[in-house]
């Protein structure tokens, strides 16, 4: 069964047509890079898929379920990585980790985690004084948790340095051989 498949998909604001008629299968495992200039819809087309706005007409499926009638079920799921993710001043890395642990009843080591997208280091510090490339693999590291199916990655190297870029790399490599299904955007041809 794919991961997600989508039919006819399509998002008007108005008189703008964000995302028009998309057909799209990704199958279960499989590492999906969806490439497109900025304002081609790649945001929207997630948006759709996580239920967080409605499409004007089509479909979308995640694991076989309609992404707009059991959005809860296949959130819980998935792990996300949103575009332009903010932390605000009062918690530290480790415990912004820990939150999304708590949250989903998972029982993962934070610190396993953080040392998997390379912060382990700077845990302790606020995450709002990270820089912007260490927020990103902060956040990437909050869509790690509890080992979801599906991993949806907004524009995912934004702010990495070469070094960040490549363990993005390889950790979305090693999840999908372990059968994690990853969808990731992005504006730049060579990251797909």
């Amino acid at each position: 069964m794919p991961s997600i498949e989508t039919h006819g998909l399509t998002k008007r604001f108005g008189d703008v047509v964000a995302v028009d008629d998309l057909d799209l299968t990704i199958e279960e495992g499989e590492i999906f890079g969806f490439l497109g200039p900025n304002g081609a819809g790649k945001s929207t087309t997630i948006n759709m898929l996580l239920d967080f706005i409605r499409p004007t007409e089509g479909s979308a499926e995640v694991f076989g379920m309609d992404a707009q009638r059991h959005p809860d079920r296949i959130r819980e799921r998935i792990g996300v990585l949103p575009e332009g993710y903010g932390f605000d001043d009062y918690l530290t890395g480790r415990e912004y980790l820990e939150w999304v642990i708590e949250s989903r009843g998972a029982d993962d080591d934070p610190d396993a985690i953080l040392d998997t997208v390379g912060i382990l280091g700077d845990a302790d510090r606020k995450a709002a004084g990270y820089s912007k490339g260490m927020q990103q693999r902060l956040a990437f590291g909050m869509a790690l948790v509890d080992a979801p199916d599906l991993l949806i990655l907004d524009e995912p190297s934004t702010g990495l340095d070469p070094n960040g870029i490549q363990q993005l790399r390889s950790v979305v490599r090693d999840r999908a051989d372990a059968g994690t299904t990853v969808f990731f955007s992005s504006h730049i041809l060579s990251e797909v």
